[in-house]
């Protein structure tokens, strides 16, 4: 936009009515490259090209992208459609002796403008596949500092395990298992984003999710990611038995509580989180067996959760958890089912 004004300053005689076209043309040119972009990284991630995109290399990523957006560059910055309307515009509208110097516009050479798009694109699309990554968040985090004085936060930790996958691992084996968690892990990151929740880490066939208090309070966004991770999968079972023969089955823990947040190494930065929570949250997740309960949830979280309506909470009472002296009250969770008949989440 600003590019297209300036260029338009330069008209002999209309300065200011050429600035005012220039910068009709850019705006058109701009939006109709970045919402042509933006909507793709939108939406196409959700489809099944999109899916397919997420398994191929990093590389192969940016390079299928950069072609398919480089296209969308040469057709907008070579038709210059923003410089067509202006002249439209001028010529209906306004004064038609601006027509000969916006088609000196049209006819000029695009090479200049080209090159300048394709490096912003290329940035751009890098930053995206960077922030998909490492996490939005956490490059952000990184990039401004935020955690490089550690501080001392509320946090939820939501433990998501995968029931069953080392007696799969030794039915399919080891190369399947991997590729059957690494589909479970994929189909739960949208329901993960769309809840505002944080992956901290994979470990072996479980995910560790965290949120702030903050951000996690509302919506009891803990609570309803892990019953949106499961609709997910539920979703995708069919699928699951054709390739794998086995449907994924999880479950959960959730705790909440004071923990240090700071940022650690050297070549290679990460923000990690130290306190007695995560440690609490694992036995609790380990007292998901011995309770025969799906998914278990402290008191200390429950408290600390709003919007719990849509959620059946079944008391459990103190209950020893391994490794720890102090008894902890504990409840049960499950999403109470709606007048459809699908689970409230």
């Amino acid at each position: 936009m600003g590019f297209g004004g300036t260029t338009g300053y330069a008209f002999p005689d209309t300065p200011l009515l050429g600035a005012m076209l220039g910068a009709l043309a850019g705006a058109i040119n701009g939006v109709t490259m970045i919402g042509v972009i933006f909507g793709a990284e939108v939406f196409l991630p959700r489809t099944r090209l999109g899916h397919a995109l997420e398994r191929v290399p990093f590389l192969v990523t940016f390079v299928v992208k950069f072609l398919v957006y480089g296209t969308v560059i040469v057709v907008v910055v070579g038709g210059k459609p923003g410089w067509r309307l202006a002249g439209a515009v001028a010529t209906v509208f306004l004064s038609p002796e601006l027509s000969p110097a916006i088609s000196a516009q049209i006819e000029a050479p695009t090479g200049s403008s080209m090159v300048r798009a394709f490096w912003l694109v290329g940035g751009g699309i890098f930053l995206l596949q960077m922030i998909r990554l490492v996490g939005e968040r956490t490059l952000r985090d990184v990039v401004f500092g935020r955690y490089h004085r550690s501080r001392t936060e509320e946090r939820f930790f939501l433990f998501v395990d995968v029931i069953g996958s080392t007696p799969l691992a030794e039915r399919i084996g080891p190369d399947a298992v991997h590729h059957f968690l690494g589909e479970v892990f994929r189909l739960a990151s949208d329901p993960i984003d769309d809840n505002r929740g944080d992956v901290y880490q994979y470990v072996g066939d479980e995910i560790v999710i965290t949120w702030t208090v903050a951000e996690g309070r509302d919506g009891a966004r803990p609570v309803a990611c892990f019953f949106a991770i499961e609709q997910a999968l539920e979703r995708a079972a069919p699928a699951f038995e054709r390739e794998f023969g086995a449907v994924p089955r999880l479950r959960a823990a959730l705790h909440a509580g004071p923990v240090i947040t700071g940022e650690v190494g050297g070549s290679r930065r990460a923000i990690v989180y130290h306190g007695d929570v995560m440690n609490t949250t694992s036995r609790i997740e380990q007292a998901t067996r011995d309770l025969e309960r799906q998914y278990l949830v402290s008191g200390d979280a429950l408290e600390r959760l709003a919007d719990l309506e849509g959620f059946a909470l079944e008391d459990l009472g103190l209950q020893r958890l391994r490794g720890r002296a102090a008894a902890m009250h504990v409840y049960a969770v499950t999403a109470k089912p709606s007048t459809n008949g699908q689970k409230t989440i």
